[in-house]
């Protein structure tokens, strides 16, 4: 017969394993130096700014090509304020060439921005109580793609 004691320490054993596990990093972004970090997301993302020490979030990023022509969504982790880094993105953007097209800072707040032939649609939030401060979502695809409606049956 398993006595109390032992049961009880099994399962806070167990409660640990599954508590520090669901903390840590799931190693989806990549890793380094914050400028070899930075240097890697640029590779990947091209010509758009981020903003500093913001990291990708891998499990939740579709990214299809590299640098300035890739299409899909890359969701970052940012460590300052939705605030903040809707500013960011409202000052480094045009720095970098891209015009924008529309702005709304709310609770989610969306940028929608243009450059050449390509859209960029930034999509802000705040973040959870115990992971990044602002959740930033960038959406990429060329400025003019056919876009085929859903056919109703």
């Amino acid at each position: 017969m398993i006595k109390t004691k032992t049961l009880k320490l099994s399962a806070l054993a167990l409660f640990l394993t599954v508590f520090l596990g669901a903390c840590a990093s799931s190693g989806d972004s990549p890793t380094g130096t914050s400028q070899e970090v930075q240097e890697v997301q640029q590779q990947l993302l091209g010509d758009m700014p981020l903003p500093a020490a913001s990291k990708i979030i891998g499990a939740e990023s579709l990214i299809i090509g590299r640098g300035d022509n890739w299409v899909g969504r890359v969701v970052l982790s940012g460590v300052q304020t939705p605030t903040d880094i809707y500013a960011f993105f409202q000052s480094e953007y045009p720095r970098a060439g891209w015009t924008t097209v529309s702005a709304v800072k709310t609770k989610t707040s969306i940028l929608v921005f243009t450059k050449g032939d390509r859209t960029a649609t930034v999509e802000l939030n705040e973040g959870p109580l115990t992971g990044p401060k602002t959740l930033i979502t960038i959406t990429s695809s060329p400025k003019n793609a056919n876009v085929v409606a859903p056919s109703k049956k």
